[in-house]
């Protein structure tokens, strides 16, 4: 393969792993992790440029902690109508839940994770190990910290701050 068409292949696999998370303050961009978890980023990829996201709130935030959003209810309890996704966590796996990173929200049953995502503002070692890691933040998250924050120890929001659109960067 001629480097022409090795540049060409490369920036296509950096544009279907580059996911963009627009806000009312500014553009998240997102790097997904196929290597960490295929069968989320897919599901990721496949909602977001569906426009599932589109104007989907973030209906729990709490401060030093997450922001969570992907429920169109804006409850808690809602999702896609695809099927929920069996956990792609191992001990192998050694991401860690810092800044940045954006996981997985699910039931107890660690095999429910749906559509619902969380961006953390902070680190959180309790979570390692026990929610699918799809991606981290590379820029933006001064955006991320603008998101409207819940009140109390459940975080539910009032009058939520909205994902204004999400899109993989080759969706356009």
């Amino acid at each position: 393969m001629s480097d022409a068409a090795n540049n060409e292949a490369e920036a296509q696999a950096n544009a279907e792993n580059t996911l963009y998370l627009d806000l009312k303050d500014g553009r998240v961009t997102i790097e997904l992790r196929p290597d960490l978890a295929p069968r989320h980023v897919e599901r990721i990829r496949t909602l977001a440029n569906q426009g599932f996201y589109d104007n989907t709130p973030f209906h729990r935030v709490i401060e030093g902690f997450m922001a969570q959003g992907g429920d169109p209810t804006g409850t808690g309890t809602g999702g896609s109508q695809m099927p929920d996704l069996p956990a792609e966590f191992t001990p192998a796996n050694r991401a860690r839940f810092v800044r940045g990173t954006c996981g997985m929200a699910r039931t107890q049953n660690p095999n429910s994770a749906n559509s619902q995502f969380f961006i953390m503002f902070a680190p959180a070692a309790s979570l390692d190990g026990q929610y699918t890691i799809w991606g981290r933040v590379t820029a933006g998250m001064e955006a991320v910290d603008k998101i409207k924050r819940g009140a109390g120890s459940s975080g539910m929001v009032q009058g939520p701050d909205r994902i204004v659109r999400m899109r993989t960067a080759n969706a356009g």
